[in-house]
């Protein structure tokens, strides 16, 4: 039964291959139950009983995300992001020797 589900609600972290932060603005809420897996020796791919685990959901804020969960009765906890430290350093910096 779906109300018996567990959901994550976090933001997303950037993608280490970008410099950018675009994909790591909104809301992600995502099942968090571990379904079994098996593999099809014939074919060679991996499976899941579970046909709904890759689907995220995006929301612009954190209270849309919340109440979405709370409207569908999901079980959900909210995952808070740190606060990164930016270091401001002109690209002179790199070669002076300190």
């Amino acid at each position: 039964m779906k109300n018996e589900q567990n959901f994550i609600i976090y933001k997303p972290t950037k993608s280490a291959m970008q410099s950018g932060l675009n994909n790591s603005q909104k809301w992600c809420l995502v099942n968090m139950e571990v379904d079994e897996y098996f593999s099809s020796s014939k074919y060679g791919w991996n499976g899941s009983t579970n046909p709904e685990k890759k689907v995220k959901l995006y929301f612009e804020t954190l209270d849309e995300a919340k109440k979405f969960a709370t409207k569908k009765k999901y079980n959900f906890y909210v995952v808070k992001p740190l606060k990164r430290k930016i270091l401001k350093k002109s690209y002179a910096e790199n070669f002076i020797k300190k």
